[in-house]
């Protein structure tokens, strides 16, 4: 995702930060210093088990306001994938609830796929492109 903006949007790009997988202590740190001076945080996470789970952590931590990480982009998310197979796959592990969404771990169950990032990544980047008016 990171690559992906600073590719397409270049100096425009809106300030993005990735913790990769389960926030550090230093990640969690920041995220908590931006609120504190004002920052409101979006976040998007992979729709599989171990993304939701990271999203309930963070949701603990800091707040935050889901972009494109409902139950209806994950709907989204697997219409598409049945033209890409190649970005998905089963949805395996232990499944969670999604703190912000009540739905979404019911519609993840129901249809039993996992959903990337890269299948969104299209959206997320106009998302971006339009916060800063290009």
């Amino acid at each position: 995702m990171l690559a992906a903006a600073a590719d397409q949007l270049g100096a425009a790009c809106p300030p993005l930060v990735c913790v990769g997988g389960q926030p550090s202590t230093a990640a969690l740190r920041l995220l908590a210093n931006l609120v504190q001076s004002g920052a409101r945080l979006w976040y998007h996470g992979e729709f599989d088990w171990g993304g939701l789970r990271i999203a309930n952590l963070l949701r603990g931590r800091v707040p935050w306001q889901p972009w494109r990480y409902g139950t209806a982009d994950y709907l989204a998310g697997v219409a598409a994938r049945t033209d890409r197979p190649s970005t998905g796959g089963s949805l395996s592990g232990t499944p969670t609830d999604a703190a912000w969404d009540p739905g979404l771990a019911a519609a993840m169950l129901a249809a039993g796929v996992r959903v990337e990032e890269e299948l969104v990544l299209d959206k997320l980047i106009t998302d971006l492109s339009a916060a800063t008016g290009h």
